[in-house]
């Protein structure tokens, strides 16, 4: 895992970006209300303008509210059925994860970063140590 300082895309960068973008869709839409000087310029230009979704397609509040599965996996093991079958109340189970390991935190079954588990007013909680890339991400998801 790489440290927070290498990831590329900071808030800041984001801010910039999602600017630069309105900029250019300003500018865009200033040239299209100059008429066309040649014959088939601009013919689908305001085929896709109509209509809210191109009100809100670069607007990121729009997906705020969607709600995601946050998982923190403390390790694995395979068992086979009739060891299973035997387990009773305070049987232990044994998992891959040491102790001390940083714990795996996964949206949606996507490994997005890792923590250390905390205990605040008596609820477990997790700190993030480090944060997977988005470059990371899509190298795991071309395996």
């Amino acid at each position: 895992m790489d440290d927070n300082n290498d990831n590329p895309i900071s808030e800041d960068d984001w801010g910039a970006a999602i600017a630069e973008q309105e900029k250019a869709d300003a500018e865009a839409a200033t040239k299209k209300s100059t008429p066309a000087a040649t014959p088939g310029v601009g013919l689908f230009e305001d085929f896709g303008s109509k209509g809210p979704q191109a009100q809100t397609h670069n607007d990121i509040d729009f997906i705020l509210d969607i709600p995601v599965q946050l998982t923190v996996e403390l390790g694995r093991t395979k068992i086979a059925i009739k060891n299973l079958l035997q387990l009773a109340q305070g049987s232990v189970v044994e998992l891959d994860g040491l102790a001390g390991e940083p714990m795996d935190v996964l949206v949606n079954g996507c490994l997005i970063a890792q923590g250390e588990v905390v205990v605040v007013n008596d609820k477990f909680g997790i700190r993030l140590t480090d944060i997977v890339t988005p470059a990371e991400r899509i190298r795991k998801l071309n395996k």
